[in-house]
């Protein structure tokens, strides 16, 4: 995959840190966007840079057209093209996963990976979660119509529904028990880990060329 481009919302923090760099390990450059952290990025390309990958930091408010399409410009300038989209920015989920993906639509070379996020929430339908739930529903809608309206371009299109993962957006307002009940609710025993999320990105960003249109639950096995 070393030829392979990619982009990576939200990587300045938490999953999107850990799928930067876990690209970066496999021979893609990088483009590790932020919209609010730009010390966060810049320590996220520091250590792809350290570990002898090559990566831009760009900065963009993943949910306005005209600076989406401005990153997108960015990284085709410096790198020649986009062969990864990976939308891990949170927040205004269904704006900004659509805004991100419209551009991907247009920009992704032939063999590309569009890669959305998800939640194994819309699953597990945990009380006072609806509206997040509602959310990220939404985001599966897309994925699942932007896969097949994707036909003739050899570009696959997936999401990457997490469980309970281990990052300090997870443990805020949470009390101990309520993080025990979610590491006991996985026959693995534990939480995720951001590490865990981004092996399931490579492998849709790269050799899971025959998987498209479909939601992937990287949980541990609490469904």
């Amino acid at each position: 995959m070393t030829d392979r481009i990619a982009i990576v919302t939200g990587a300045s923090g938490g999953i999107g840190h850990a799928v930067a760099v876990r690209l970066a390990q496999a021979g893609m450059a990088v483009a590790v966007h932020y919209s609010g952290n730009h010390d966060h990025a810049e320590a996220v390309a520091d250590e792809i840079v350290g570990a002898g990958g090559r990566t831009i930091v760009v900065g963009a408010g993943f949910a306005d057209e005209a600076q989406v399409a401005a990153l997108f410009d960015e990284v085709e300038a410096e790198f020649g093209g986009v062969d990864v989209v990976v939308n891990t920015a949170g927040i205004t989920n269904v704006r900004g996963t659509f805004v991100v993906s419209q551009q991907a639509a247009r920009r992704v070379r032939k063999g590309g990976a569009i890669i959305n996020f998800s939640t194994s929430v819309t699953k597990l339908a945990a009380p006072s979660y609806s509206a997040y739930a509602a959310t990220k529903g939404a985001v599966d809608a897309m994925t699942l119509i932007l896969a097949k309206e994707m036909r003739g371009h050899d570009v696959t299109v997936n999401a990457v529904a997490p469980g309970p993962t281990a990052t300090p957006l997870y443990f805020e307002g949470k009390s101990q028990e309520v993080i025990d009940r979610a590491k006991a609710a996985s026959p693995l025993g534990r939480l995720g880990e951001p590490n865990d999320i981004a092996e399931a990105v490579a492998f849709l960003a790269g050799p899971a060329r025959w998987i498209n249109g479909q939601v992937i639950y990287a949980n541990g096995g609490v469904i």
